[in-house]
């Protein structure tokens, strides 16, 4: 392997399975993933979490904070900051206002669940401070777990959700050959004043800091491990110096969906992400790579 691109041997087997019509894709599940931006001594880094090697998804990849959306997030409206609903809708491209809170509460839940950071505050121009003590610690867990929503999160501590920290950035969907399939919606957002990173995640073996093209140049150099996406969103960050450069570029990003296709040409399979061609592979007949 020349790069980090992550690249599951069984893939040619299941696109052959995919053409032939023996594989049924799996519906696509929405999920929203964050990168978070800090200023760094030599400009804008990222935070990157690297998942276990254990994980069935992606094990051992370099991804950000990010997980499925939550349905009962979208059940009742949540205190709100920021761009009304409809415009969260229309960016990102959803059929209606409920579907774009469940959408950004999932970006802002998996940010607090994964990286103990809380794009929220008591009003709408506030965050919080220390998330750090036992009775943050026990919600925390409980929306890990599923026991607790997000939106009940928010209503208990009476909670706006600040959603003029987000902003959305790009959109890709797994292609239609993996078993598990998602829709995720790729979001920036700079590091509140006063709040810290920490590994707060179970299926994360390692966390850093680090600057979007000092990534790229791992992933190129084969020493991190990425899915097309997550380098795709690492050069495009690379343009911007700083975490508001990032901010304020993010409305001129296409949202359109970007969707892996395959096709055989000559005997051989060649799988390309539309737009992005530095991922397209050419596998030939009987080659895993």
């Amino acid at each position: 392997m020349a790069n980090g691109q992550w690249y599951p041997p069984e893939w040619p087997d299941r696109i052959r399975a995919l053409a032939s019509g023996e594989l049924t894709p799996a519906t696509p599940r929405r999920a929203a993933t964050v990168m978070l931006l800090r200023d760094g001594t030599e400009g804008a880094e990222v935070h990157m979490l690297r998942r276990r090697a254990s994980m069935a998804f992606a094990g051992g990849a370099y991804a950000y904070p990010g997980g499925g959306v939550d349905p009962r997030d979208d059940d009742h409206l949540v205190r709100w900051a920021g761009p009304p609903r409809a415009s969260w809708a229309a960016r990102l491209g959803v059929e209606d206002e409920a579907a774009a809170q469940a959408i950004v509460c999932a970006a802002v839940r998996e940010t607090y669940e994964e990286a103990g950071v809380l794009l929220a505050g008591p009003t709408p121009e506030t965050v919080v401070g220390d998330t750090t003590g036992d009775d943050w610690e026990a919600d925390r867990e409980a929306l890990v777990a599923r026991d607790l929503s997000f939106a009940e999160f928010l209503d208990r501590r009476g909670l706006h959700l600040r959603s003029d920290l987000l902003a959305a950035w790009a959109r890709w969907i797994t292609p239609e050959f993996e078993p598990r399939r998602y829709d995720t919606f790729f979001f920036v957002a700079a590091l509140p004043e006063g709040q810290r990173t920490r590994n707060a995640s179970t299926e994360a073996d390692r966390t850093v800091w680090i600057r979007p093209a000092e990534a790229a140049a791992g992933y190129d150099e084969g020493e991190l491990l990425m899915m097309p996406p997550t380098i795709a969103t690492l050069r495009a960050l690379s343009a911007h110096p700083t975490p508001q450069a990032a901010l304020a570029a993010a409305p001129s990003q296409d949202m359109a969906p970007v969707l892996a296709q395959a096709h055989l040409e000559n005997g051989a399979l060649v799988l390309s992400w539309p737009g992005h061609d530095e991922f397209t592979k050419h596998i030939a007949a009987g080659s895993e790579r």
